[in-house]
């Protein structure tokens, strides 16, 4: 069992701690949690590339190379993440745990520290962040956002929600755009970098072996230099109960691909007004988040409509993803077999295999969480982010205890908002009346 803690290291900075002994390795999560806008997603997304270029004591990535090297090894990479309407910009560490170090060395404060270098010290001239490592992430930030286009599958989800989170700030890409990101200079970087770390409300998460005082005294020590104040009152993530338009929107995209991809977009409704969110895992597992799935097993094995058919839950923001890789002249059947599959949901079309197959792969898939200290501190961070309290354990103790009542609810509570299709330019795609084309 995870010894799980919230642990207050300043006005600001909250720690998770996730102690167990079941692992060689721990880890550290340093998360600075902003709210997502397209006018600044661009530079906190360049800010995590440079800060991971070099500190103030490790001026270049050689010498950070050497430093963790010198710690058997340890790994310290940038992330940059979406989490509802929150873009979350930090850092994560793994390292050997204390228990298997060499003569009893104590890793965690050495590594707490260099982590907190890199975060509040980076490397400066002329009082902006270093220029050449700023001028280098650009250009590498730039071609990541060109590069998107290439994984066709992402692509799609993501430009189904830039079209149906229009004038929402979740359908703002965590990257930015790529206009943004080439007007950024290491002064105007500088100052979005200042105002991060001022404004910025901060989710640490430890797992590893160490115990609780001990790993409480060396993140305090990593951030102490951290405004001393309260963070700002962070807005929430706005949820809509119902689709904006009065009936679902189509989108649809030409370019030169051979497989037509179609995505679906689904509020949640009122299952947000008081979110169950073992029951929601368990709807979702059952209508296209696992291999027993209805959509798995019917529109893509049963009638193969589909390459792939799948679903996934934005628990922060109330939304219900569903993605499919199909032939163009598919594309209306697919369309209505997937909301034909959800329908019988509703209608308690679900056999008692189908309901503990989705108990299981929740459970199953929870569980998993346990099997690496990446994946408890993943779950701990996302956890934190929902404002939930119960362990991996407990989440799946409540998968098991959801009933077929709650699945059928969440499925009628679940209405379309928005469809996007992308198609080929030489293929006979049908795009449907009231598409709206893009090019």
């Amino acid at each position: 069992m995870l010894d799980m803690r919230k642990i207050a290291l300043s006005p600001r900075a909250r720690l998770t701690y996730a102690g167990t002994g079941k692992f060689k390795t721990s880890c550290i999560s340093v998360n600075l949690i902003t709210p997502l806008r397209r006018e600044t997603a661009a530079a906190n997304a360049l800010i995590a590339r440079t800060l991971r270029r070099g500190s103030a004591g490790h001026p270049d990535m050689g010498s950070i190379s050497e430093a963790l090297d010198e710690l058997y090894g340890a790994r310290i990479e940038y992330t940059v993440r979406k989490k509802g309407e929150y873009q979350c910009v930090g850092f994560y560490a793994d390292f050997i745990d204390d228990d298997f170090a060499p003569g009893g060395e104590r890793i965690l404060e050495r590594v707490s520290s260099l982590l907190g270098e890199m975060l509040l010290a980076p490397r400066t001239r002329g009082g902006f962040l270093y220029e050449p490592h700023t001028d280098g992430e650009r250009a590498n930030l730039i071609d990541e956002i060109r590069a998107a286009i290439n994984d066709k599958r992402s692509y799609a989800r993501d430009a189904l929600l830039k079209n149906m989170c229009a004038g929402e700030a979740y359908g703002i890409n965590v990257l930015g755009g790529e206009s943004e990101a080439a007007e950024l200079t290491a002064r105007s970087l500088t100052a979005q970098y200042r105002h991060l770390i001022d404004a910025s409300r901060v989710e640490v998460v430890y797992c590893g072996s160490a115990e609780p005082e001990r790993a409480e005294q060396a993140l305090r020590d990593a951030l102490g230099t951290l405004p001393r104040s309260a963070a700002p009152e962070l807005p929430g993530t706005e949820i809509l109960l119902t689709p904006p338009a009065p009936a679902p929107r189509r989108f649809t995209e030409t370019l030169d691909v051979t497989q037509g991809k179609l995505a679906l977009g689904f509020r949640l409704g009122d299952t947000m007004l008081a979110p169950d969110y073992a029951a929601m895992a368990v709807f979702n597992a059952a209508f296209g988040g696992s291999v027993s799935s209805k959509l798995f097993l019917n529109v893509r094995e049963k009638l193969s409509l589909c390459y792939y058919a799948s679903s996934a839950i934005d628990r922060h923001k109330g939304v219900m993803l569903v993605s499919s890789g199909v032939e163009f002249k598919n594309f209306e059947r697919a369309y209505d077999e997937i909301l034909a599959q959800l329908g019988a949901i509703r209608s308690g079309d679900l056999s008692d295999w189908e309901f503990l197959s989705a108990k299981r792969a929740v459970v199953t898939s929870r569980l998993a969480a346990l099997d690496s200290p990446g994946g408890v501190a993943s779950e701990c961070f996302d956890q934190a982010i929902a404002g939930i309290e119960y362990t991996p354990e407990e989440f799946a103790t409540l998968a098991e205890a959801v009933t077929r009542e709650a699945i059928i609810e969440i499925a009628n509570n679940a209405a379309l908002d928005s469809a996007y299709f992308m198609n080929g330019r030489r293929g006979a795609g049908h795009t449907g009346e009231g598409t709206e084309d893009e090019e």
